[in-house]
């Protein structure tokens, strides 16, 4: 699964890295940036990506069609 983050969108709520921690961090500017999505399951991936309140991770399935948000 590709994860992209939409930085225009991202507040720096950081519910993100409480639950997927290997994944994402917050970078100078307070905004998410990848780490290393392949650290965790597909499952901890959405999980992640559903606890955004800003919808500002987009997953994406290998030929590139959208998994979250839908």
């Amino acid at each position: 699964m590709r994860v992209r983050i939409d930085r225009e969108k991202c507040i720096g709520s950081a519910n993100c890295i409480a639950s997927a921690p290997t994944v994402y961090r917050l970078d100078e500017a307070e905004r998410a940036v990848l780490l290393d999505p392949e650290s965790v399951d597909e499952e901890t991936l959405l999980l992640s990506a559903e606890s955004c309140p800003t919808e500002a991770i987009i997953l994406e399935d290998e030929d590139g069609n959208r998994v979250y948000p839908g």
